[in-house]
């Protein structure tokens, strides 16, 4: 059973420090440990000009942007080459719009289809850009441990510029004789995990680093590159200065979706992103966010984590990632229109399998009974779906989650004896790095990557057997602290009184929230229930009903609970203590003020 505790006050010292804040502006940025002026400013005002870092101390960042404009300056084919996720597509937008923004067309976009051809840069894919004329291959969110696939690359005469974030494979993985370290024998890598780059921000996403990618581009081209060929004539002219800001609604997109911390560059980015998400002028977005009865100006990280993501990831988990591509690079009203009510259909359509799939799981996990990993896996599962529901099973039972599946053998790879692999997805629950537990267990893997809370990975029939033993003992390796206390820390007590537009305002100062600034959670003492009720087409979602001093009434919801679900505790007149978040919901342009229930004790 969870605990709850309320966060310590801040100590004299520090309150003087603050004291140009609210009493619970203080109270929050403590608790995100910041203590000082100076670093309050930075967190509450981000600052694009002054709180980003120069593109150019990415390691290989000068030879990246020399070898692609000489590229756009011989004619050559350049294929981009970008992962499926709503961290990849959005970073292919990034580049795309680049590309049409110089006027240069002899480029193309390729996602690969995550069922037939998986994660990563593929052999199949790049002797298909071989027999296409591609001389230029530039990776997006994906290719840091693509060895093979880069050196087939360079025998058919195709330079590989890499952007990846995600973690590169140790360097004493590398085979004797082979270069750099472990690393593909790519002509530039721009990843800032590597070693040797200098990049102070670390944790940027896939989009982030191909922003950088574009940020020095411009910079280059404003600076006035020297023209070697007159195939193409660069234009020097049409970067006024910030131009590349118009692509923040991307790469805001992506890094509220990928988990990364928004601290740091990363809030500087997810910051503006927002800003311009709300007056971008993208057709396809603004035709999305009319399916979605989202009010543009008041769109929040909420609606980009709960109604615009799922709906690019959507579409890769049933096989048409370039649709999403296609909604955000489109500058077509009728285009935009029907691929915006495409995707918003196949969205329900996942949902679905994944809710199915979900009770299939569970079931299977609860006949098995609890372990400190819980591995299983069916060759009749979708590999596609299984991360959202190893997310909601990690949630659920405190602990990392591996689950495997399979995908059906198709087209190329039914040719190549395909579909003997098993593909599998894991999340961590919040207890393990997962990007050290499946090194540390990689014998049993063909291949594997990604986060600290999430991951993709792949096995065969013959080690699938061994992957439990494996994991546990992984586990039981690299996890070096103590699990994580199931007690809730309330960042702060609340009456129903304080719920109003001057408490959420304050709050919103913090925005936006995500990994590494969490959403502040308030503690209701002695609060009782007027209302209880189920909302929602299936009533699926409960909403309570409280009353501040005055008689008006304050609305907490949680989605996809039932009264049930807190036994006796719900009582119409009993009082029960209330964990739960303030947040404004716009839905249907109807502004309300509310809470989220977080718990109920």
């Amino acid at each position: 059973m969870q605990k709850y505790t309320v966060r310590e006050s801040p100590s004299s010292e520090v309150e003087k420090e603050l004291l140009a804040y609210s009493p619970l502006v203080r109270q929050l940025l403590v608790g995100r440990g910041i203590q000082s002026g100076e670093e309050a400013e930075r967190f509450l005002n981000p600052d694009y000009e002054n709180h980003t870092h120069d593109p150019f101390a990415l390691k290989d960042m000068e030879k990246a942007v020399i070898r692609i404009l000489e590229a756009i300056q011989k004619g050559e084919k350049i294929t981009i080459f970008s992962d499926y996720d709503a961290d990849g597509i959005p970073g292919a937008v990034v580049l795309h719009d680049f590309f049409k923004k110089i006027g240069y067309g002899n480029f193309q976009n390729y996602i690969p289809d995550r069922h037939t051809e998986g994660f990563g840069l593929s052999k199949n894919a790049v002797e298909q850009f071989g027999k296409d004329g591609t001389k230029l291959l530039i990776t997006i969110d994906c290719g840091i441990t693509d060895i093979e696939a880069v050196s087939l690359a360079n025998e058919l005469g195709i330079e590989v510029i890499i952007t990846d974030h995600h973690l590169p494979p140790p360097p004493r993985e590398a085979s004797e004789g082979q270069a750099h370290g472990g690393l593909p024998p790519a002509f530039a890598i721009l990843n800032p995990k590597q070693v040797d780059c200098a990049y102070p921000e670390k944790m940027l996403c896939g989009s982030g680093v191909i922003f950088k990618l574009v940020q020095a581009l411009c910079l280059r081209l404003r600076s006035g590159f020297e023209l070697r060929t007159s195939n193409f004539e660069l234009p020097t002219t049409i970067f006024p200065i910030g131009w590349e800001k118009w692509l923040l609604d991307m790469v805001g997109i992506a890094t509220l979706s990928d988990m990364v911390p928004l601290t740091g560059e990363n809030r500087v980015l997810a910051h503006y992103g927002l800003k311009v998400l709300r007056k971008s002028p993208r057709v396809g977005l603004g035709q999305l966010l009319l399916r979605l009865r989202l009010n543009r100006k008041d769109i929040t990280e909420d609606d980009v984590g709960f109604s615009i993501s799922p709906r690019i990831n959507a579409a890769s988990r049933m096989g048409v990632p370039m649709d999403a591509f296609r909604l955000f690079a489109t500058t077509d009203e009728v285009e935009a229109g029907a691929l915006a009510k495409h995707l918003d259909k196949i969205n329900d359509e996942r949902k679905g399998k994944v809710a199915s799939l979900v009770k299939e799981v569970r079931k299977t996990v609860e006949e098995r009974g609890l372990r400190k990993v819980v591995v299983a896996g069916n060759p009749n599962w979708r590999p596609a779906l299984l991360g959202l529901v190893a997310n909601s099973l990690a949630e659920d039972m405190q602990c990392p989650v591996f689950l495997w599946g399979r995908d059906l053998p198709s087209g190329a790879l039914a040719k190549e004896g395909g579909g003997l692999e098993l593909k599998g997805s894991c999340r961590s629950g919040g207890r393990v790095d997962l990007s050290l537990m499946m090194h540390e267990a990689r014998t049993v893997f063909s291949g594997f990557g990604g986060h600290k809370e999430a991951g993709g990975f792949s096995t065969t029939l013959e080690r699938v057997h061994l992957l439990e033993e494996e994991l546990e003992r992984a586990y039981e390796k690299v996890r070096t602290v103590e699990a994580p206390s199931d007690t809730v820390i309330a960042d702060a007590v609340l009456s129903f009184d304080e719920v109003n537009l001057r408490t959420y305002q304050e709050v919103e100062k913090l925005a936006p929230f995500g990994v590494g600034n969490h959403k502040p959670i308030f503690l209701f003492e002695n609060a009782k229930v007027r209302k209880m009720e189920q909302f929602g087409k299936e009533k699926q979602h409960l909403k309570l009903t409280f009353a501040k001093s005055d008689g008006v009434y304050v609305q907490a919801i949680k989605f996809y609970a039932t009264i049930v679900d807190f036994s006796d505790k719900l009582k119409e007149g009993n009082p029960i203590t209330l964990l739960a978040h303030v947040e404004k919901s716009t839905f249907n342009n109807r502004t309300e003020l509310r809470l989220r229930i977080v718990d109920i004790f």
